[in-house]
């Protein structure tokens, strides 16, 4: 793999179809790692309804957010969602290929994700997934109050950069 680009998916064309698959790549591994950290055995069955929107119709499933890819080669190797909700940006997906780990395509992506910092941006990040935690204190992200009722899910943000000018 040579150069890594990140830039905006277009769901509505040629990106579609690998972003369906890093979301559904994403998502397995998710689930993957719940049921391990549960002590349950890994199931192979389908991945549970509410997800079936983001993997059948990413374009519909995002349309209120923005969605970057990271580019290899002209393959998309890595996928970040930031959706807009309330007064807050929130990271709903970030995943990276793990044939692509290790080149600092997250670190690119969660970059695209926080560039525009009008807003607090947040997330949630399961307890277990150090690196993840890691790369995000290194951008700023401070743990806070949970809004989530889920067990083990970290909540963390990054607040708005003060010296954007937002009124113009």
């Amino acid at each position: 793999m040579d150069l890594i680009t990140v830039r905006r998916a277009d769901l509505a064309g040629p990106d579609r179809e690998q972003v369906r698959l890093l979301v559904e790549a994403y998502l397995r591994q998710t689930e993957l790692e719940k049921a391990e950290q549960q002590g349950e055995a890994p199931a192979d069955a389908a991945l549970p309804a509410r997800y079936r929107a983001e993997i059948h119709d990413p374009a519909t499933a995002y349309d209120n957010g923005v969605v970057h890819v990271a580019e290899a080669d002209g393959e998309l190797v890595g996928i970040v969602v930031v959706q807009r909700s309330g007064a807050t940006r929130e990271i709903k997906r970030l995943w990276v290929d793990p044939r692509a780990r290790g080149r600092r395509v997250g670190s690119a992506l969660l970059d695209a994700a926080i560039s525009l910092r009008d807003l607090p941006v947040r997330l949630t990040v399961w307890e277990w997934r150090d690196d993840a935690m890691q790369l995000y204190r290194a951008r700023g992200f401070a743990v806070v109050e949970s809004w989530e009722e889920r067990p083990r899910l970290v909540c963390m943000q990054l607040e708005p950069d003060p010296t954007l000018d937002c009124d113009g």
